[in-house]
Protein backbone atom coordinates (compact mmCIF):
# COMPACT_ATOMS: atom_id res chain seq x y z
CA UNK A 1 0.00 0.00 0.00
CA UNK A 2 2.67 2.26 0.70
CA UNK A 3 4.58 1.70 -1.89
CA UNK A 4 0.66 2.15 -4.45
CA UNK A 5 0.90 5.35 -2.40
CA UNK A 6 4.31 6.38 -3.44
CA UNK A 7 3.44 5.59 -6.54
CA UNK A 8 0.08 7.94 -6.65
CA UNK A 9 1.88 11.23 -5.51
CA UNK A 10 4.69 10.51 -8.24
CA UNK A 11 2.29 10.43 -10.62
CA UNK A 12 -0.05 13.64 -9.19
CA UNK A 13 3.21 15.31 -8.90
CA UNK A 14 4.56 14.66 -12.52
CA UNK A 15 1.15 15.53 -13.80
CA UNK A 16 1.23 19.28 -12.24
CA UNK A 17 4.70 19.52 -13.84
CA UNK A 18 3.36 18.64 -16.98
CA UNK A 19 0.59 21.34 -16.64
CA UNK A 20 2.92 23.72 -15.71
CA UNK A 21 4.47 23.33 -18.89
CA UNK A 22 1.79 23.35 -21.10
CA UNK A 23 0.18 26.86 -19.89
CA UNK A 24 3.94 28.38 -20.30
CA UNK A 25 3.88 26.96 -23.53
CA UNK A 26 0.34 28.05 -24.18
CA UNK A 27 0.80 31.63 -23.07
CA UNK A 28 4.46 31.90 -24.76
CA UNK A 29 2.49 30.89 -28.15
CA UNK A 30 -0.18 33.74 -27.33
CA UNK A 31 1.69 36.50 -26.64
CA UNK A 32 4.31 36.20 -30.05
CA UNK A 33 0.88 35.94 -31.70
CA UNK A 34 -0.27 39.06 -30.28
CA UNK A 35 -0.61 42.70 -32.25
CA UNK A 36 2.92 44.44 -31.65
CA UNK A 37 3.01 45.95 -28.15
CA UNK A 38 3.55 49.83 -28.16
CA UNK A 39 6.82 51.27 -26.13
CA UNK A 40 6.19 52.45 -22.31
CA UNK A 41 6.32 55.68 -23.68
CA UNK A 42 3.35 55.61 -25.73
CA UNK A 43 1.00 53.69 -23.46
CA UNK A 44 -2.48 55.53 -24.61
CA UNK A 45 -4.48 56.73 -22.53
CA UNK A 46 -8.59 57.81 -24.24
CA UNK A 47 -7.27 61.22 -24.14
CA UNK A 48 -4.19 60.37 -25.61
CA UNK A 49 -5.87 59.38 -28.56
CA UNK A 50 -7.72 62.34 -29.99
CA UNK A 51 -6.36 63.77 -32.73
CA UNK A 52 -4.47 66.72 -31.34
CA UNK A 53 -3.10 67.86 -34.22
CA UNK A 54 -6.24 68.92 -36.18
CA UNK A 55 -7.25 72.25 -35.65
CA UNK A 56 -10.05 73.74 -33.43
CA UNK A 57 -13.70 72.59 -34.42
CA UNK A 58 -16.24 75.36 -34.35
CA UNK A 59 -17.10 76.35 -31.06
CA UNK A 60 -20.56 74.14 -30.18
CA UNK A 61 -19.31 71.50 -32.72
CA UNK A 62 -16.97 68.63 -32.96
CA UNK A 63 -15.95 67.02 -36.38
CA UNK A 64 -16.58 63.30 -37.20
CA UNK A 65 -15.94 61.16 -40.07
CA UNK A 66 -17.83 60.83 -43.18
CA UNK A 67 -16.68 56.90 -44.04
CA UNK A 68 -15.11 55.04 -41.32
CA UNK A 69 -16.30 51.60 -41.18
CA UNK A 70 -19.97 52.34 -43.75
CA UNK A 71 -17.94 52.09 -46.91
CA UNK A 72 -16.06 49.10 -48.75
CA UNK A 73 -12.91 49.85 -50.04
CA UNK A 74 -13.06 46.67 -52.21
CA UNK A 75 -14.64 47.36 -55.26
CA UNK A 76 -16.32 44.39 -57.06
CA UNK A 77 -15.95 44.22 -60.96
CA UNK A 78 -19.35 45.37 -62.02
CA UNK A 79 -18.52 48.58 -59.42
CA UNK A 80 -19.97 52.04 -60.72
CA UNK A 81 -17.33 53.97 -61.59
CA UNK A 82 -19.26 56.71 -61.94
CA UNK A 83 -20.41 57.18 -58.54
CA UNK A 84 -16.68 55.44 -56.94
CA UNK A 85 -14.58 58.50 -56.39
CA UNK A 86 -17.04 60.55 -54.47
CA UNK A 87 -18.07 57.93 -52.63
CA UNK A 88 -14.22 57.09 -51.69
CA UNK A 89 -13.79 60.65 -51.16
CA UNK A 90 -11.77 61.43 -54.15
CA UNK A 91 -10.81 65.03 -55.20
CA UNK A 92 -11.84 64.72 -59.22
CA UNK A 93 -10.35 68.45 -60.34
CA UNK A 94 -7.47 70.39 -59.97
CA UNK A 95 -7.10 72.59 -57.18
CA UNK A 96 -5.28 75.36 -58.32
CA UNK A 97 -3.76 76.17 -62.33
CA UNK A 98 -0.45 75.92 -61.04
CA UNK A 99 -0.85 72.30 -60.05
CA UNK A 100 -2.36 71.83 -63.32
CA UNK A 101 0.36 72.81 -65.29
CA UNK A 102 3.23 70.86 -63.68
CA UNK A 103 1.36 67.18 -63.48
CA UNK A 104 3.25 64.73 -61.19
CA UNK A 105 4.30 61.01 -61.73
CA UNK A 106 4.04 58.76 -58.70
CA UNK A 107 5.06 55.00 -58.61
CA UNK A 108 3.52 53.20 -55.67
CA UNK A 109 4.86 49.29 -54.81
CA UNK A 110 2.64 47.30 -52.68
CA UNK A 111 1.61 43.72 -51.29
CA UNK A 112 -0.95 44.51 -48.74
CA UNK A 113 -3.04 45.90 -46.82
CA UNK A 114 -6.33 47.45 -49.59
CA UNK A 115 -7.53 49.90 -47.92
CA UNK A 116 -4.27 51.93 -47.07
CA UNK A 117 -3.36 51.62 -50.02
CA UNK A 118 -6.96 53.66 -51.49
CA UNK A 119 -6.16 55.99 -48.70
CA UNK A 120 -2.54 56.56 -49.96
CA UNK A 121 -4.42 56.60 -53.48
CA UNK A 122 -6.96 59.26 -52.75
CA UNK A 123 -4.45 61.60 -50.75
CA UNK A 124 -1.68 62.13 -53.53
CA UNK A 125 -4.56 61.96 -56.51
CA UNK A 126 -5.11 64.90 -58.82
CA UNK A 127 -6.37 64.06 -62.26
CA UNK A 128 -3.63 65.97 -64.07
CA UNK A 129 -1.47 63.57 -62.38
CA UNK A 130 -0.34 59.32 -63.34
CA UNK A 131 0.24 57.24 -61.10
CA UNK A 132 2.31 53.19 -61.82
CA UNK A 133 0.70 50.86 -59.48
CA UNK A 134 3.54 47.70 -59.36
CA UNK A 135 1.62 44.81 -57.28
CA UNK A 136 3.93 42.68 -56.12
CA UNK A 137 3.57 39.27 -58.13
CA UNK A 138 3.46 36.96 -54.96
CA UNK A 139 0.84 39.06 -53.66
CA UNK A 140 -2.97 36.64 -53.43
CA UNK A 141 -4.85 36.69 -56.51
CA UNK A 142 -7.64 38.16 -55.33
CA UNK A 143 -5.76 41.52 -54.05
CA UNK A 144 -4.14 42.04 -57.49
CA UNK A 145 -8.03 41.73 -58.31
CA UNK A 146 -9.05 44.48 -56.44
CA UNK A 147 -6.29 46.55 -57.06
CA UNK A 148 -7.32 46.55 -60.25
CA UNK A 149 -11.06 47.03 -60.40
CA UNK A 150 -10.05 50.13 -58.57
CA UNK A 151 -7.43 51.36 -61.61
CA UNK A 152 -9.88 51.02 -63.80
CA UNK A 153 -12.30 53.68 -62.62
CA UNK A 154 -9.58 56.30 -62.83
CA UNK A 155 -7.86 57.24 -66.71
CA UNK A 156 -4.92 57.72 -65.08
CA UNK A 157 -3.95 55.12 -62.50
CA UNK A 158 -2.59 52.27 -64.43
CA UNK A 159 -1.08 48.95 -63.34
CA UNK A 160 2.67 48.33 -64.54
CA UNK A 161 2.54 46.17 -67.46
CA UNK A 162 5.19 43.70 -66.25
CA UNK A 163 5.26 42.74 -62.30
CA UNK A 164 8.25 41.61 -60.07
CA UNK A 165 8.31 38.66 -56.98
CA UNK A 166 9.77 41.73 -55.09
CA UNK A 167 12.15 40.82 -52.11
CA UNK A 168 13.42 42.92 -49.83
CA UNK A 169 16.16 44.55 -50.49
CA UNK A 170 16.63 42.68 -53.78
CA UNK A 171 17.20 43.86 -57.19
CA UNK A 172 13.53 42.89 -58.00
CA UNK A 173 12.83 46.12 -55.89
CA UNK A 174 14.92 48.23 -58.21
CA UNK A 175 13.52 46.50 -61.26
CA UNK A 176 9.76 47.13 -60.32
CA UNK A 177 10.61 50.97 -60.35
CA UNK A 178 12.69 50.93 -63.75
CA UNK A 179 9.45 48.59 -65.01
CA UNK A 180 6.64 51.40 -63.85
CA UNK A 181 9.41 54.22 -65.42
CA UNK A 182 8.94 52.70 -68.97
CA UNK A 183 5.15 52.55 -68.51
CA UNK A 184 5.18 56.10 -67.17
CA UNK A 185 7.23 57.55 -70.46
CA UNK A 186 4.57 55.71 -72.52
CA UNK A 187 1.70 57.99 -70.31
CA UNK A 188 -0.13 60.67 -72.91
CA UNK A 189 -0.32 62.74 -69.79
CA UNK A 190 3.20 65.15 -70.02
CA UNK A 191 4.31 64.95 -66.09
CA UNK A 192 7.28 67.04 -64.89
CA UNK A 193 8.79 64.32 -62.21
CA UNK A 194 8.62 61.21 -60.66
CA UNK A 195 7.98 60.29 -57.41
CA UNK A 196 8.28 56.97 -55.70
CA UNK A 197 6.30 55.63 -52.65
CA UNK A 198 5.22 52.13 -50.98
CA UNK A 199 2.33 51.03 -48.88
CA UNK A 200 3.52 52.03 -45.92
CA UNK A 201 4.55 55.69 -46.63
CA UNK A 202 1.34 58.92 -46.17
CA UNK A 203 1.62 62.31 -47.65
CA UNK A 204 2.77 65.44 -45.29
CA UNK A 205 2.76 68.08 -47.49
CA UNK A 206 -0.66 69.25 -50.35
CA UNK A 207 -0.06 68.36 -53.85
CA UNK A 208 0.25 72.15 -54.08
CA UNK A 209 3.66 71.90 -51.59
CA UNK A 210 4.81 69.43 -53.57
CA UNK A 211 4.93 71.34 -56.76
CA UNK A 212 5.82 74.45 -55.13
CA UNK A 213 8.61 72.75 -53.48
CA UNK A 214 10.12 71.09 -56.17
CA UNK A 215 9.82 73.80 -58.16
CA UNK A 216 11.73 76.40 -55.63
CA UNK A 217 14.91 77.71 -56.67
CA UNK A 218 16.68 74.55 -54.97
CA UNK A 219 15.47 71.77 -56.87
CA UNK A 220 14.09 73.86 -59.77
CA UNK A 221 15.22 70.68 -62.44
CA UNK A 222 17.55 69.53 -60.19
CA UNK A 223 17.25 65.35 -58.97
CA UNK A 224 16.35 64.75 -55.62
CA UNK A 225 18.36 61.74 -54.63
CA UNK A 226 19.94 62.35 -50.88
CA UNK A 227 22.84 60.54 -50.09
CA UNK A 228 26.86 60.58 -49.61
CA UNK A 229 29.69 58.38 -50.95
CA UNK A 230 30.02 54.89 -50.11
CA UNK A 231 30.78 54.63 -46.66
CA UNK A 232 33.40 51.62 -45.45
CA UNK A 233 30.38 50.23 -43.74
CA UNK A 234 28.38 49.86 -46.19
CA UNK A 235 31.08 48.30 -49.27
CA UNK A 236 30.18 45.09 -48.60
CA UNK A 237 26.76 45.64 -50.30
CA UNK A 238 28.51 46.24 -53.73
CA UNK A 239 31.76 44.26 -53.03
CA UNK A 240 30.38 41.29 -52.17
CA UNK A 241 27.42 38.96 -54.33
CA UNK A 242 24.26 38.47 -53.28
CA UNK A 243 21.36 36.44 -54.32
CA UNK A 244 17.65 36.69 -54.24
CA UNK A 245 16.66 33.02 -51.89
CA UNK A 246 13.10 32.13 -53.67
CA UNK A 247 11.58 35.50 -53.46
CA UNK A 248 12.17 35.85 -49.36
CA UNK A 249 15.45 37.43 -48.67
CA UNK A 250 18.77 38.27 -50.00
CA UNK A 251 21.44 35.97 -49.04
CA UNK A 252 25.60 36.28 -49.73
CA UNK A 253 26.59 33.62 -52.77
CA UNK A 254 28.60 31.41 -51.65
CA UNK A 255 31.49 31.88 -49.31
CA UNK A 256 31.70 36.03 -49.94
CA UNK A 257 31.88 35.44 -53.77
CA UNK A 258 33.50 39.23 -54.56
CA UNK A 259 32.19 41.30 -57.46
CA UNK A 260 34.17 42.89 -60.00
CA UNK A 261 34.61 46.53 -59.80
CA UNK A 262 31.79 49.17 -60.94
CA UNK A 263 31.58 49.89 -64.55
CA UNK A 264 32.64 53.04 -66.34
CA UNK A 265 35.18 53.82 -63.27
CA UNK A 266 31.66 54.87 -61.53
CA UNK A 267 31.86 55.89 -57.95
CA UNK A 268 29.63 53.89 -55.71
CA UNK A 269 27.32 56.46 -53.35
CA UNK A 270 24.71 55.15 -50.64
CA UNK A 271 21.46 57.07 -49.95
CA UNK A 272 17.86 56.39 -49.59
CA UNK A 273 15.71 54.63 -51.97
CA UNK A 274 13.62 57.22 -52.08
CA UNK A 275 13.66 59.96 -55.30
CA UNK A 276 12.33 62.83 -56.88
CA UNK A 277 13.35 62.65 -60.31
CA UNK A 278 12.95 65.12 -63.35
CA UNK A 279 11.65 63.69 -66.76
CA UNK A 280 14.83 63.64 -68.75
CA UNK A 281 16.73 62.03 -66.27
CA UNK A 282 14.15 59.41 -66.11
CA UNK A 283 14.69 59.00 -70.03
CA UNK A 284 18.32 58.94 -69.79
CA UNK A 285 18.46 56.36 -67.09
CA UNK A 286 15.90 54.11 -69.34
CA UNK A 287 18.46 54.70 -72.29
CA UNK A 288 21.93 55.95 -71.35
CA UNK A 289 24.61 53.06 -72.04
CA UNK A 290 26.33 53.62 -68.67
CA UNK A 291 23.17 53.63 -66.47
CA UNK A 292 22.28 50.39 -68.35
CA UNK A 293 25.55 48.63 -67.79
CA UNK A 294 25.54 49.78 -63.52
CA UNK A 295 21.75 48.72 -63.67
CA UNK A 296 23.17 45.07 -64.77
CA UNK A 297 25.72 45.38 -62.78
CA UNK A 298 24.05 46.18 -59.43
CA UNK A 299 21.78 42.60 -60.20
CA UNK A 300 23.45 40.90 -57.69
CA UNK A 301 24.03 43.28 -55.17
CA UNK A 302 22.44 43.81 -51.64
CA UNK A 303 19.68 46.69 -51.72
CA UNK A 304 20.52 48.34 -54.55
CA UNK A 305 18.17 51.03 -54.78
CA UNK A 306 20.04 52.68 -52.21
CA UNK A 307 23.12 52.88 -54.13
CA UNK A 308 21.50 52.81 -57.85
CA UNK A 309 19.68 56.11 -58.14
CA UNK A 310 22.12 58.42 -55.77
CA UNK A 311 25.07 56.90 -57.90
CA UNK A 312 23.76 58.14 -61.07
CA UNK A 313 22.96 61.75 -60.14
CA UNK A 314 26.56 62.44 -59.06
CA UNK A 315 27.35 62.01 -63.11
CA UNK A 316 27.74 65.42 -64.65
CA UNK A 317 26.15 63.79 -67.82
CA UNK A 318 23.30 62.99 -65.99
CA UNK A 319 20.43 65.64 -66.60
CA UNK A 320 19.29 67.41 -63.70
CA UNK A 321 22.52 65.97 -61.33
CA UNK A 322 23.70 67.17 -58.21
CA UNK A 323 26.95 66.31 -58.26
CA UNK A 324 27.86 67.95 -55.22
CA UNK A 325 25.14 67.07 -53.16
CA UNK A 326 24.46 64.82 -50.00
CA UNK A 327 21.40 64.26 -48.01
CA UNK A 328 19.55 67.20 -48.89
CA UNK A 329 16.09 67.07 -49.60
CA UNK A 330 12.90 66.39 -47.51
CA UNK A 331 12.12 63.04 -49.08
CA UNK A 332 10.94 61.23 -45.97
CA UNK A 333 10.22 61.70 -42.74
CA UNK A 334 11.68 58.53 -40.55
CA UNK A 335 12.71 57.72 -36.93
CA UNK A 336 15.52 55.80 -37.33
CA UNK A 337 16.46 53.79 -34.14
CA UNK A 338 20.48 55.00 -34.23
CA UNK A 339 19.04 58.79 -34.73
CA UNK A 340 17.15 58.37 -30.99
CA UNK A 341 17.78 61.44 -28.94
CA UNK A 342 19.42 63.62 -31.93
CA UNK A 343 16.55 63.30 -34.83
CA UNK A 344 13.81 62.50 -32.29
CA UNK A 345 13.02 61.66 -29.21
CA UNK A 346 11.86 58.09 -30.05
CA UNK A 347 9.70 56.23 -31.07
CA UNK A 348 6.18 56.51 -30.05
CA UNK A 349 4.87 53.42 -32.02
CA UNK A 350 6.94 50.33 -32.43
CA UNK A 351 10.46 49.93 -33.92
CA UNK A 352 10.99 47.27 -37.18
CA UNK A 353 14.16 46.62 -38.58
CA UNK A 354 15.24 50.00 -36.52
CA UNK A 355 12.44 52.07 -38.31
CA UNK A 356 9.79 53.64 -36.02
CA UNK A 357 6.05 52.28 -37.05
CA UNK A 358 4.62 55.92 -36.03
CA UNK A 359 1.90 55.78 -33.12
CA UNK A 360 -0.58 58.43 -32.51
CA UNK A 361 1.99 60.33 -30.30
CA UNK A 362 4.45 61.14 -32.86
CA UNK A 363 2.64 62.36 -35.50
CA UNK A 364 3.56 66.40 -34.19
CA UNK A 365 6.95 65.45 -35.13
CA UNK A 366 6.28 64.34 -38.09
CA UNK A 367 4.17 67.46 -39.14
CA UNK A 368 6.68 69.36 -38.30
CA UNK A 369 9.43 67.67 -40.18
CA UNK A 370 8.51 69.94 -43.45
CA UNK A 371 8.90 66.06 -45.72
CA UNK A 372 7.36 65.16 -48.26
CA UNK A 373 6.02 61.84 -46.65
CA UNK A 374 6.71 60.24 -43.65
CA UNK A 375 7.09 56.05 -43.68
CA UNK A 376 5.64 53.48 -42.29
CA UNK A 377 2.56 53.48 -40.85
CA UNK A 378 0.85 50.41 -39.99
CA UNK A 379 -2.64 50.28 -39.70
CA UNK A 380 -3.24 46.40 -38.03
CA UNK A 381 -0.82 47.74 -34.90
CA UNK A 382 -1.61 51.75 -34.82
CA UNK A 383 -4.60 52.68 -36.88
CA UNK A 384 -5.06 55.96 -34.95
CA UNK A 385 -1.70 57.43 -36.28
CA UNK A 386 -3.11 57.16 -39.76
CA UNK A 387 -6.57 57.97 -39.33
CA UNK A 388 -5.03 61.13 -37.73
CA UNK A 389 -2.63 62.38 -39.96
CA UNK A 390 -4.99 61.46 -42.88
CA UNK A 391 -7.57 64.22 -41.87
CA UNK A 392 -5.34 66.70 -41.09
CA UNK A 393 -3.54 66.36 -45.00
CA UNK A 394 -7.06 66.43 -45.92
CA UNK A 395 -8.10 69.86 -44.83
CA UNK A 396 -4.91 70.90 -45.34
CA UNK A 397 -5.65 70.31 -48.65
CA UNK A 398 -8.53 71.74 -48.78
CA UNK A 399 -7.39 75.14 -47.55
CA UNK A 400 -4.83 75.63 -50.45
CA UNK A 401 -7.44 75.07 -53.11
CA UNK A 402 -8.40 77.90 -54.91
CA UNK A 403 -11.62 76.46 -56.55
CA UNK A 404 -15.26 75.55 -54.88
CA UNK A 405 -15.02 72.47 -52.44
CA UNK A 406 -16.97 69.46 -53.30
CA UNK A 407 -19.33 68.31 -50.90
CA UNK A 408 -17.46 65.01 -51.30
CA UNK A 409 -13.88 65.85 -50.85
CA UNK A 410 -14.57 66.21 -47.20
CA UNK A 411 -13.48 63.35 -45.17
CA UNK A 412 -14.91 65.41 -42.15
CA UNK A 413 -18.24 66.81 -40.65
CA UNK A 414 -19.03 69.20 -38.75
CA UNK A 415 -21.36 68.03 -36.10
CA UNK A 416 -23.65 69.88 -32.78
CA UNK A 417 -23.15 69.00 -29.77
CA UNK A 418 -24.60 69.33 -26.71
CA UNK A 419 -22.20 68.87 -24.31
CA UNK A 420 -17.82 70.04 -23.77
CA UNK A 421 -16.69 67.03 -26.00
CA UNK A 422 -14.92 69.44 -29.36
CA UNK A 423 -12.37 67.38 -30.54
CA UNK A 424 -12.05 64.33 -32.85
CA UNK A 425 -11.20 60.97 -31.81
CA UNK A 426 -9.92 59.29 -35.08
CA UNK A 427 -12.56 56.34 -34.77
CA UNK A 428 -15.43 59.05 -34.45
CA UNK A 429 -18.30 58.33 -37.08
CA UNK A 430 -21.38 60.34 -38.16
Amino acid sequence: MVQLENTKCSFLFCLGICILICSAIYLKAKISNAPLPTNNSSSQSPASKVCGILPPSTPGFKLQRQDCNKISYEPKPDTNCTILPSKLHFIMAPLSKEEEAFPLAFIITIHKELETFVRLLRAIYAPQNVYCIHVDDKAPEEYKTSIRNISECFSNVFLTSVNEKVTYAGFSRLQADINCMKDLVKSPIKWRRVINLCGQDFPIQSNLELVRYMQGSEWKDKNMTPGVKQPSTMKHRTELQYMEVKGTHVAPKGKGQKKGPPPHNLTIYFGTAYYSLTRPFVEFVLSDPVAKDLLEWSRDTFSPDEHYWVTLNHMKEAPGSYVDGGWEGNVRAIKWRDQEGTAHQGCKGQYIRDICVFGIGDLPWIIESESMFANKFETASFPEALDCLELWHRQKVLQHASVSIQPSWHLTTDVEVTNSTLTLTPGDCV
